[in-house]
């Protein structure tokens, strides 16, 4: 087990895991927002994490907001080891027309727990790169373009 210590600055209650099989744990927003179509701002939680050296925490909204048509930008958002400032959710609102409305205490986005990998980059010139043993099949064709080579 990871021991993440977490102070909680917020009037909402400390964020657990709601059930046993969770992922991840839901924080809550510490305002009362309103966006109007289009708009996103970055909502306050009032969470801060000490999360171990080795682990990082992965900020994700929670699947129900696709009801209210917020996304987030740049998900899942990367809370880093050395990382001690408040925990804010990046929301934005897709709505067309109408404007979204987020409660103070409602749970908008949840935080998953990963370990990671330390990795050392070895720096190789072009002909190394382009080795027969370096290359696969997709090469550098792009986002979008596995599969696509059949």
């Amino acid at each position: 087990m990871v021991n993440i210590k977490l102070l909680n600055k917020s009037d909402n209650p400390t964020p657990v895991y709601k059930t046993k099989g969770a992922a991840g744990f839901d924080i809550a927003s510490n305002e009362e927002v309103f966006l109007p179509p289009g708009a996103g701002l970055l909502l306050s939680t009032g969470i801060y994490l000490i999360i171990p050296e080795g682990y990082e925490g992965q900020l994700r909204l929670r699947s129900s907001m696709w009801k209210k048509t917020g996304i987030m930008p740049n998900a899942p958002g990367t809370i880093d080891s050395d990382y001690r400032g408040e925990i804010k959710i990046p929301i934005r609102n897709t709505h067309a027309h109408n404007s979204m409305h987020i409660w103070k205490g409602e749970r908008v986005a949840q935080i998953v727990i990963n370990k990671l990998p330390w990795v050392e980059m070895e720096e190789i010139d072009e002909n190394t790169f382009n080795i027969p043993s370096n290359q696969t099949i997709r090469g550098g064709a792009g986002f979008g373009s596995t599969g696509n080579n059949e």
